[in-house]
């Protein structure tokens, strides 16, 4: 599934001037659907009798949000909303703001949900192309990310912006994310900058257990590694016994990689590096940007 996310991005990049299209969406539903065989329709709309449910899926109880209409409304409703799209891009003729656009766009596509699955990883693909449409450059935001950071609330508001017209909370919340999805991309960017620096300058200095515990806590991004590293976690990760973990993690402290915090049986370990949480950003009707 992520080398088919991967596909649909980099196609997403190389062809965000083209004209949105069914061809379009049925490649990039082939991409993400790619090695499924209990589908019954990868490349096309759905067509299935049955009713199409929008659920968020718990461990022990699914959510129900909202019924997509059937499938034989389906092939009218993307006609429309493709010519939608095509109407509302810059320079033509009904133009609207980026984050205006990219977040309607998103709305009526999950609305619609045309797709027996994917809908969501396709619903956020038009919205990053609506974005570089608008900006005149592809936009590489981790907006996918935060959507998934927000998950429970993303379907409320969802379920909330699919019973009515008015969707003017839903954009607010659209737009929050947007822009909390710029920080993000910063962090992770700075991130990444520093793990690559870290890495360089202890090249040659770490045993494989080591290497492959800090790999382990970089993997976790920005927000680092949950609760900390314990000696418990780094033999679990490495297989290290305890008499190992405890010289692995001192000559790590040693050289700078981690930082310790606590003492003996409380001790936790972090990285080097600047860490910390992106705060949820929201707007409220008057454009006004708060975050939390």
């Amino acid at each position: 599934a992520e080398r088919g996310i991967a596909e649909m991005m980099v196609d997403l990049y190389r062809s965000f001037t083209e004209p949105l299209s069914e061809e379009m969406l049925f490649r990039w539903h082939r991409m993400v659907m790619s090695g499924r065989r209990d589908l019954k329709d990868v490349g096309r709309f759905r067509t299935g009798a049955e009713p199409m449910q929008v659920v968020s899926r718990t461990m022990y109880e699914p959510k129900v949000h909202f019924d997509a209409p059937p499938s034989s409304l389906v092939p009218s409703e993307m006609a429309r909303f493709i010519t939608w799209f095509a109407r509302t891009g810059p320079g033509r003729e009904e133009p609207l703001p980026p984050l205006t656009r990219a977040g309607v766009a998103h709305l009526s596509f999950e609305s619609i949900h045309p797709f027996e699955d994917g809908n969501e990883r396709i619903g956020r693909a038009i919205s990053e192309k609506a974005l570089a449409q608008s900006l005149g450059q592809p936009t590489l935001t981790a907006l996918a990310t935060t959507i998934l950071a927000r998950r429970k609330n993303y379907y409320e508001t969802l379920e909330a912006s699919n019973k009515q017209n008015e969707i003017t909370n839903w954009l607010m919340w659209f737009a929050g994310v947007a822009i909390e999805a710029q920080r993000r991309t910063i962090a992770m960017v700075e991130f990444l900058i520093d793990k690559a620096k870290l890495l360089d300058r202890l090249k040659g200095q770490l045993n494989e257990r080591q290497e492959k515990a800090l790999l382990r806590m970089f993997r976790e991004g920005p927000e680092g590694f949950r609760g900390g590293l314990t000696a418990g976690k780094y033999s679990t990760i490495t297989g290290a016994s305890p008499a190992t973990t405890t010289r692995d993690l001192a000559d790590l402290v040693t050289k700078g990689a981690l930082v310790r915090e606590g003492e003996r049986r409380h001790a936790r370990y972090r990285l080097s590096v600047p860490l910390g949480p992106v705060p949820h950003v929201t707007l409220n009707e008057r454009g006004e940007i708060s975050f939390h």
